[in-house]
């Protein structure tokens, strides 16, 4: 019997540490003949802990949400022997993996992340030892472009026609880099792969620099990320224990590739090559013109290929499929599949693969389950701070890089921020504008001065203080930054406003003009009034009030002091009769 821990951060947050020690722990002293090993996240984060059981002849039995309660229940059935007496009822896990097509997350939380082993029982590294020893890095690239993929880190860029540019360059050092600096709110997908499938991106690492001449690697990642750092580590020097990376790899003299981390400070304009290349160098992350590009000239002068980790952990995939049968999935020009962090509103949340071409409406009401609470959808957010938000109508968008870009968002790297009916656009748009304005490296004006004003325009609807000429003022100033910001950061930075003021503007109009926010998010613009036909008296919102606002005599109906109130909803939540509304 084998018992293994859905152990990635996800599962980490939600116990399972705690279920991994107490599972080893009973193991122990039950005397059980099973063993006990780890796994990453399988996406369905919002079921974790997550403890997989296999019988003697790999029968699994999968168990959600598992409490140290029901952990005890389990151990009972497997000293009893009746814990396989049962099918997977109800096994939601495999219900939402069936909606996907993995490529990406083929590995997660299938093999045991810290295990070499597993990887190479699967077929790990065939790959790469084929390329070396079968073909050439023009052929390598050849695949790679059949297979039409496109760079997933947010700007779907043709992958294959950066590598050909840095394998053209002249120069007999060249480096290949993985940008790891997930940095979108609400993103955690290359988070993921380096904890459940560290050794994939390894693999695809090498094969990108084989293909572009590199025997150099660096792999570049937020220092937010230490489960993803430990396990990386893990995975380099266990490649190194068997030759797969350093030098005369595979028993090939001659050929060598070493890789090595570098711990960023988390500055999303990182995510920016030539600023990801600036901090390499140890200087401050700020971007640079171009030409010359990366390819030609990066880091330390050198020719430099950058990809993010989706990117990289689909080529060992492609390189044993065949190009072809990449293309095969996806739509025409957007081949393949895309992974996407499904957050906020939704049932399902958690970390999803779908083929590209899929409609929002199949991936947040199919793979995702819907809306949280029966609350009705509103929008979502698709590209992190660089994106937009899309609205209802427009749920029947095919997700394909030139389809999401026709409504103002982009792909990015797949944060995929679900809203409904309670979820205030305008103050949506200052959001991500704050993260953005924050995110600056303040290097050109445009982006520097320019999101600062706009976030105080923003700052002033959402108090109550906006005017009508804020959102011809909002437009000028947002096309005036796309056009005149130096880098991604500020050309992008005002997607979430025009996007929101493009399908939400009444939304706007009436923060200026009604003083009201129907959402009940503003703060300035919300108001709770009890009402006295519902209110019995029973003086449970007077004793939460923190400024002693309410007033009234027992079994009599209380008033709210709008003067004295400070809107912190604490009696709204308390009521039981439904007698306080907010307005």
């Amino acid at each position: 019997m084998k018992f293994v821990v859905g152990s990635g951060s996800c599962g980490i947050a939600a116990g399972a540490d705690r279920i991994f020690t107490l599972l080893n722990q009973e193991i122990n002293e039950n005397n059980l003949k099973a063993s006990l090993e780890i796994t990453g996240c399988i996406g369905t984060c919002y079921l974790e802990p997550i403890l997989e059981v296999y019988s003697e002849n790999n029968a699994m039995k999968r168990f959600t949400k598992v409490t140290e309660e029901s952990l005890l229940e389990i151990i009972s059935q497997a000293k009893e022997g009746t814990l396989f007496s049962e099918d997977n009822a109800n096994d939601l896990v495999s219900e939402q993996l069936g909606h996907q097509d993995r490529i990406v997350l083929r590995n997660c939380g299938v093999i045991n992340p810290e295990s070499i082993d597993d990887y190479l029982t699967i077929g790990g590294y065939q790959s790469i030892e084929a390329c070396l020893r079968e073909k050439t890095p023009q052929e390598v690239i050849e695949e790679v472009k059949i297979a039409g993929l496109r760079g997933r880190g947010g700007a779907g860029f043709p992958t294959w026609f950066k590598w050909n540019a840095a394998l053209k360059s002249a120069g007999s050092v060249k480096y290949m880099v993985c940008n790891a600096d997930e940095g979108d709110p609400g993103a955690f997908m290359d988070r993921s792969v380096l904890e459940g499938d560290p050794h994939s991106l390894i693999e695809g690492m090498m094969i990108a620099g084989f293909a572009i001449g590199a025997r150099k690697g660096i792999v570049y990642v937020r220092a937010e990320y230490p489960l993803a750092i430990v396990r990386l580590e893990k995975a380099i020097a266990q490649a190194k224990e068997r030759h797969i990376l350093g030098k005369n790899i595979f028993g090939l003299d001659g050929v060598d590739f070493d890789l090595s981390i570098k711990t960023g400070a988390g500055a999303f304009v990182c995510g920016e090559e030539t600023a990801l290349i600036a901090s390499l160098e140890g200087e401050r992350g700020m971007p640079r013109l171009k030409p010359p590009f990366p390819a030609e000239k990066g880091y330390f002068d050198h020719p430099t290929n950058i990809n993010n980790v989706e990117t990289l952990a689909n080529v060992p995939w492609i390189m044993s499929n065949g190009g072809a049968a990449f293309a095969a999935r996806g739509a025409e020009k957007s081949a393949g599949t895309k992974v996407f962090a499904l957050t906020g509103k939704i049932q399902n949340g958690g970390l999803v693969e779908i083929p590209m071409g899929m409609t929002l409406r199949e991936v947040i009401f199919g793979v995702g389950g819907g809306i949280k609470n029966g609350k009705k959808f509103k929008a979502v957010q698709l590209g992190g701070p660089s994106g937009g938000c899309i609205p209802e109508e427009l749920l029947d968008t095919p997700v394909t890089y030139e389809d999401i870009n026709k409504t103002g968002a982009i792909v990015g790297s797949g944060g995929m921020v679900v809203m409904d009916e309670d979820t205030c656009m305008v103050e949506m748009a200052r959001f991500f504008l704050d993260f953005t304005c924050k995110e600056s490296c303040g290097k050109c004006t445009y982006c520097r001065i320019g999101t600062r004003r706009m976030l105080e325009i923003l700052e002033r609807i959402t108090k109550g203080d906006g005017k009508p000429e804020d959102i011809p003022l909002l437009e000028e100033l947002s096309y005036k930054i796309k056009e005149g910001a130096m880098c991604g950061l500020g050309q992008t930075a005002p997607n979430p406003v025009l996007t929101t003021l493009k399908y939400f503007r009444h939304e706007y109009e009436e923060h200026i003009n009604e003083k009201k926010c129907s959402a009940g998010t503003c703060h300035e613009l919300i108001s709770y009034r009890i009402l006295e036909d519902k209110c019995i008296g029973c003086t449970v919102c007077a004793k939460v009030c923190p400024t002693n606002a309410i007033a009234g005599e027992r079994k009599s109906p209380h008033v709210i002091d709008q003067d004295a109130c400070i809107k912190c909803g604490q009696c709204y939540e308390k009521c039981n009769f439904n007698a306080i509304v907010k307005l």
